[in-house]
């Protein structure tokens, strides 16, 4: 049977997240945390997979223990199996100490295939996914839209660019990162979200996992966030009502103001 993991991770709904203009960071407090969108593709694909082959998917996450609500809704779409990496070595851990915790773990389960979504919407990065790909030394696909296994047991993966669709074959181990907008995740059920709570996920510490603890948390990151800040609104442009030669000629001059020509 093939087994998956799927790296998944508990975010701010950035939709009602709002930056404190004084310390520049930002305000949690009554804010609710969601899956984060491209993990909850990354998991839809992996069930698809189950679904079709036969697979045992394993979810795994990094934080603190109230993302145990996060992998008890990966229980109740049909994962079988949750792990939290939750320890305060871990704290303060910029995307590189993040990988390289994930791949500890990793390197402790028995796995065919790694997912992870492409990228976070609170930090943006898209770093975590390749970097453990890196820690892992496994061949890597971003931006995927969709995986299917062919007869000879490789993975045949669309892979989203600027121009349409890819379509690479794989052999053996990889890893891929995810696009929330190739998938309609499913829904919870209800007798899934009872079973959800019958499930236990697995609370490691860094003691548990395959990891150098220099490696870790703050003391492990080379980047430091210096200053959070919302996106300056820009003044509201100016509307002329000119015929089309009388356009050019205020464009044409607009650019000379500016230098550009």
């Amino acid at each position: 049977m093939m087994k998956i993991i799927v790296c998944i991770k508990q975010v701010p709904d950035t939709t009602v997240v709002k930056i404190d203009p004084v310390k520049g960071t930002l305000i949690r407090e009554g804010v609710p945390s969601i899956m984060n969108p491209d993990d909850k593709g990354a998991l839809e694909l992996a069930l698809r997979m189950k679904d079709q082959y036969g697979a045992h998917v394993t979810v795994i996450s990094m934080g603190p223990p109230q993302a145990d609500v996060m992998l008890r809704e990966a229980f109740a779409m049909g994962a079988d199996r949750a792990i939290l990496l939750s320890d305060r070595k871990f704290a303060g851990a910029d995307t590189l100490a993040t990988s390289y915790a994930l791949s500890g773990l990793c390197r402790t389960l028995d796995y065919d295939l790694i997912l992870a979504g492409r990228q976070a919407i609170d930090g943006d990065t898209a770093q975590v996914g390749p970097e453990l790909a890196e820690h892992l030394d496994l061949p890597q696909i971003t931006y995927v839209a969709g995986a299917k296994l062919l007869d000879n047991g490789h993975l045949e993966v669309e892979k989203e660019d600027e121009d349409g669709i890819q379509i690479l074959e794989v052999e053996g181990k990889c890893l891929l990162t995810v696009l929330a907008s190739a998938f309609d995740a499913r829904y919870m059920t209800v007798s899934g979200i009872m079973e959800a709570y019958d499930k236990e996920v697995e609370v490691l510490g860094a003691d548990k996992i395959d990891v150098d603890p220099a490696k870790l948390g703050l003391a492990g990151s080379p980047t430091k966030v210096y200053r959070s800040f919302p996106k300056a609104l820009k003044a509201p442009g100016e509307v002329h009502e000119v015929s089309e030669e009388e356009a050019v000629e205020l464009i044409v001059n607009k650019l000379k103001e500016k230098h550009i020509i």
